[in-house]
């Protein structure tokens, strides 16, 4: 793999693109230390210093955000608007039939659903970076009762400053994102996720040492090579549906007779079904937040039971039992809105492919869904494990609740990192004939 690495490198084409992949990198994490107009950055170190940041519902934003969230930066949404857009345009493709229309037109659709996504991010940001600045006015939420001051000033000039600031700085980021997508190596979104949850692994890590000590450290080490194979692993396998398409003459030309085969993956849904989850599990806390009286008033009733049961580390069991249903539930869901079994099936009727044994048309789609059906049940259960391995950790070794190897990171990381080499080893291909695996 080295020597691919060499490779690619000596390849001038493949060297350029790597080089301003690594450029627009660059760029990005030195914008997640730029401070927004009106935030002490001087106030907001000394909150995050006395605080502790991994928990809570902002927790995962934040992680997307490579920490730029807390720290109150121009970067400070990272890429969060984009993903949210991104699924909720995908969601209405199953209700509006503009958008599905639009999805079946090919590239010029692809086009004007990206243009709509653009729209809804900005719009995403508006609200996202003014529930932010809330926030900050009262950065006990954030922080904790310790810090009572961050904003060097708040005049409503300087909060419509910081609201304009965050978005051209969410925009910044998916002008960034694309431009590693046209000129660069990867999906510029995924690389950019990738580093923003990668930079996070050497400061986790670091914790785990001082924290629990040299043995606890090498014992999170060992574990996170298993559960990076493990992954990598399921990320990889699938079911291969063999499909036959018969001969037939077209003018004078003979067509057909090929066999191939539909890869249907194990964890078809991705990263999504956890992201969903996540977000949603938080919604009651980030409303139990809102409506938490001045310290010193004793809190609802509803508030104390929303704190109890999924408040803190989240290892109540009522929070994980929550938290593995709403990903099973989100992953059936996003399999059937992004694979449609009879939509397949008309598509190889019409060009003469089909199953053997299997008749085409209906009996087709039935057996396809009956097929995803069987493959969503162990992925969305492998999803469900895999996000609770952090609090699986918490209890079994008393490592810090921010533990790396598990959860939405480790998922996002793995598959983009497969994804980008498939893409530096196809264009080594192109070249040399040879990719990182001989």
């Amino acid at each position: 793999m080295l020597s691919a690495f060499g490779r690619a490198f000596k390849t001038p084409d493949l060297r350029r693109k790597l080089l301003f992949t690594l450029g627009i990198i660059t760029l990005y994490r030195l914008g997640t230390h730029v401070p927004t107009p009106g935030v002490s950055y001087s106030l907001v170190q000394q909150c995050i210093a006395g605080a502790d940041t991994s928990g809570g519902f902002l927790g995962l934003a934040n992680l997307f955000s490579g920490g730029a969230m807390l720290n109150i930066s121009i970067f400070a949404l990272g890429i969060m608007p984009y993903i949210t857009a991104s699924i909720i345009t995908q969601l209405l493709t199953v209700v509006i039939p503009r958008f599905e229309a639009l999805k079946k037109e090919g590239q010029a659709g692809q086009t004007k659903m990206t243009q709509y996504t653009r729209y809804l991010t900005i719009g995403l940001a508006v609200l996202q970076s003014a529930t932010l600045i809330t926030f900050a006015r009262n950065p006990t939420n954030l922080f904790g009762p310790q810090c009572t001051r961050i904003l060097a000033d708040d005049s409503m000039v300087t909060i419509l400053i910081m609201v304009l600031t965050m978005t051209a700085g969410t925009g910044l980021i998916m002008w960034l994102g694309e431009l590693i997508t046209d000129k660069g190596v990867g999906n510029g979104m995924s690389i950019l996720i990738f580093t923003s949850i990668a930079a996070y692994f050497p400061t986790q890590l670091n914790q785990i040492r001082q924290a629990d000590g040299m043995d606890i450290f090498l014992a999170v080490m060992a574990i996170g090579f298993v559960i990076i194979a493990l992954v990598v692993f399921v990320e990889q396998s699938q079911r291969r549906i063999p499909v036959q398409y018969a001969k037939r003459m077209v003018g004078r030309q003979m067509y057909g007779g090929t066999s191939t085969y539909i890869p249907l993956k194990v964890n078809m849904a991705g990263v999504i079904p956890v992201i969903f989850a996540s977000s949603l599990i938080m919604l009651p806390v980030m409303v139990a937040q809102f409506a938490t009286p001045e310290l010193g008033v004793n809190p609802p009733k509803w508030v104390e039971l929303i704190n109890r049961y999924f408040g803190g580390d989240g290892s109540h069991p009522v929070y994980m039992v929550s938290f593995i249903a709403l990903i099973i539930f989100f992953t059936f869901f996003y399999v059937s809105i992004t694979f449609n079994p009879t939509e397949v099936a008309d598509n190889m009727k019409r060009y003469g492919g089909f199953i053997p044994g299997i008749r085409a048309g209906r009996p087709t789609a039935q057996y396809l869904s009956y097929v995803i059906n069987r493959i969503t049940v162990p992925g969305a259960t492998y999803l469900a494990l895999v996000s609770l391995i952090p609090l699986i950790a918490l209890r079994v070794i008393n490592a810090d609740q921010n533990f790396p190897f598990g959860g939405t990171s480790i998922l996002i990381i793995v598959g983009v990192g497969l994804e980008t080499l498939k893409q530096i080893e196809s264009q080594l291909q192109q070249r040399h004939y040879e990719g990182f695996l001989k």
